[in-house]
């Protein structure tokens, strides 16, 4: 945060930055992976937007105030679902089109007072991890399952395997027929026993727009963290005047499917940071390795192998050696790089790496090649990197 720019807004610096990189760029490829397509739509949009949408009536009180632009009020958003309407409407659709399904990390602004702010957990800027499913009411079940499986796929590659779960049913006002409701909410009751997975049912306590799956992580020390939802949408559809053409040849309302699976990204890096208690893995550090030089005589030496590493998607930096080789490895095991390599004349005179991990201590020495080339093992696959089994010099 940096407050003189107002409060509730996130300044991300070079290593935080690096390390949400890392977690888009993952969260962007296992989304196309499962059949998405990632999209962008704009930060601003004309007022009448909002007022087809309802946000302008409903939720007026957490939107920024307006802007004129050429005589024409304009609303920054507070929401993505409207856009990603548009993008359905923008075409003439047919049932054997859906699913149709549009993920976007897209960054909303919500005017949150000033006493609700809170670190990285609530802020009035944040990137919503957001897709929506358009799919047909026989789909339903099956886009619910998937999208808990890439959940748990998502969420179990940071360390999170441990989930609450509420079910939320229709409350007293609500829109849509009891008919859509309720196979609404059988979909979503049948997807979570078909994953076998155990929740409370939370009666009235729906959207007024659909039923919802809410699910909560658990962290290292027990702690619960809101998260991930899946909600069923009645409304946009019918305010957007959605349609696809049927099997039959008529014009019939798309089910649409909110979810997203951090939350936000903002705030599921305020918890990660919380879980891990700032000691990243090798996949996510920022600096997976650090190469110490003995002496300025194996810095270009130091610069090659960074290069080399560099070449390969491996994060890595050479320490400047202006301190002794113990204050180095101190400094190196306090900024919590997982990889630690010592390099003097002997490593560079037999093209060796003499390499430590911070949580093991001394693994050995090892060529440069198969070292890195371990390393990138262990972090595209998100493992302990400790090169057991590698050939020691």
């Amino acid at each position: 945060m940096q407050e003189d720019a107002g409060g509730g807004l996130v300044f991300w610096h070079p290593k935080g930055s690096k390390i949400r990189r890392i977690i888009e760029d993952f969260w962007k490829n296992t989304h196309e992976e499962d059949g998405y397509d990632v999209v962008y739509t704009p930060h601003i949009a004309n007022i009448d937007l909002w007022k087809t949408s309802g946000h302008f009536e409903f939720y007026r009180s957490d939107m920024f105030d307006q802007m004129d632009v050429e005589n024409e009020q304009y609303q920054i958003k507070p929401m993505n679902c409207p856009f990603h309407c548009l993008m359905f409407k923008s075409d003439l659709r047919s049932y054997r089109d859906l699913p149709f399904r549009w993920a976007e990390l897209g960054t909303v602004y919500r005017y949150e007072r000033s006493g609700t702010l809170h670190g990285l957990m609530r802020v009035r800027g944040f990137t919503q991890d957001d897709a929506h499913i358009f799919c047909l009411p026989e789909q339903l079940q099956d886009e619910i399952v998937a999208v808990l499986d890439l959940t748990e796929t998502i969420l179990s590659r940071f360390g999170f395997d441990k989930y609450d779960i509420m079910l939320s049913t229709r409350p007293e006002k609500a829109v849509g027929s009891d008919e859509i409701w309720d196979a609404a909410t059988t979909a979503l009751k049948g997807a979570l026993e078909q994953k076998g997975w155990g929740y409370e049912i939370d009666e009235g306590g729906g959207a007024f727009y659909g039923p919802k799956i809410d699910l909560k992580i658990r962290d290292a020390i027990g702690r619960s963290w809101q998260c991930s939802t899946v909600q069923c949408d009645f409304n946009l559809p019918e305010r957007f005047e959605l349609e696809y053409v049927s099997a039959d040849n008529t014009r019939e309302r798309p089910i649409m499917v909110h979810r997203a699976i951090f939350g936000s990204v903002e705030r599921f890096f305020g918890i990660l940071i919380e879980n891990c208690a700032g000691d990243f893995p090798l996949w996510l550090n920022p600096t997976q390795m650090k190469l110490l030089p003995v002496t300025d005589a194996v810095q270009d030496y130091c610069k090659e192998v960074a290069a080399k590493a560099s070449r390969m998607g491996l994060r890595v930096e050479v320490d400047r050696g202006n301190e002794r080789l113990g204050k180095q490895i101190r400094n190196a095991e306090q900024q919590r790089v997982p990889v630690i390599v010592v390099v003097g004349e002997k490593e560079m005179e037999n093209g060796n790496l003499a390499v430590r991990s911070r949580k093991l201590g001394d693994l050995g020495s090892f060529q440069v090649d198969d070292m890195l080339s371990e390393m990138k093992r262990c972090s595209d696959a998100a493992e302990e990197f400790t090169m057991i089994g590698a050939k020691e010099d």
